[in-house]
């Protein structure tokens, strides 16, 4: 059985690959399983308390997902403004020399520059269809989710989870990878939770730290949307 919830996006979604730098990089245009499972684990501690996510994690962390993006996909590009630490490179000797020029200059201790960015605005409702979970626990759960990537992705639920025997036709399951078939499409590199995750690892409070490759699993899903429109300031992409 799959749960399905439609959400109506209110806000510009921004998700950069694990590979992208501070000052660049490309924004997926797909929420990560990564992504989504730590929204619904973040939920579920804020509605239902530290014990039941607990409780909960190791269900979240293995639940298979899918989405369904909108017909019509715009990726906006923009450069912004952001400050970067600043790093003095020179002889120890003219090192206070350099940092003095450097406050005078309103350069220190952290320096003005500019980065790249992409935000993405989807032309209608995003779908997101979950197997793992009874509707009766994981729709509390969704009913609460309200943004989806970096904060400020906000989204809103449209209607009650519903439940369904099969996934409806137009949804790319997103915990599982092309496995040599490769669909015309649009390739994502993706991030989801590995099978030895364990709860302290994902807890910002805690000391653990997870690794890239072995808790944190990467892999890549291909999307049935193609661009259609592009120039310098934004991509169109269009489902095939």
């Amino acid at each position: 059985m799959w749960t399905i919830a439609e959400y109506q996006p209110t806000s510009f979604f921004s998700l950069r690959p694990y590979t992208a730098t501070s000052s660049g990089g490309k924004s997926l245009i797909v929420p990560t399983p990564f992504a989504v499972k730590m929204a619904l684990l973040d939920a579920a501690i804020r509605t239902q308390g530290l014990a039941r996510g607990r409780e909960l994690f190791p269900s979240i962390r293995d639940l298979r997902v899918a989405v369904r993006l909108p017909r019509y996909v715009l990726v906006n590009n923009t450069f912004v403004r952001i400050l970067r630490k600043k790093e003095v490179k020179t002889k120890a000797s003219e090192k206070q020399a350099a940092i003095a020029r450097a406050v005078a200059n309103r350069q220190w201790p952290f320096q003005r520059t500019i980065g790249f960015r992409e935000y993405v605005q989807f032309g209608g409702p995003l779908s997101l269809a979950f197997q793992g979970l009874t509707r009766e626990v994981i729709a509390p759960v969704l009913e609460q989710v309200n943004y989806l990537g970096k904060r400020g992705g906000f989204i809103q639920l449209l209607r009650p989870p519903e439940e369904w025997a099969e996934l409806p036709a137009g949804f790319t399951v997103l915990t599982e990878g092309v496995n040599g078939s490769f669909p015309l499409g649009t390739l994502q590199m993706v991030d989801d939770c590995g099978p030895r995750l364990t709860f302290e690892q994902v807890n910002v409070y805690s000391s653990k730290r997870m690794t890239a490759g072995k808790e944190r699993v990467f892999h890549h899903v291909v999307l049935p949307h193609r661009p259609v429109r592009f120039s310098r300031g934004f991509t169109l992409y269009a489902r095939e």
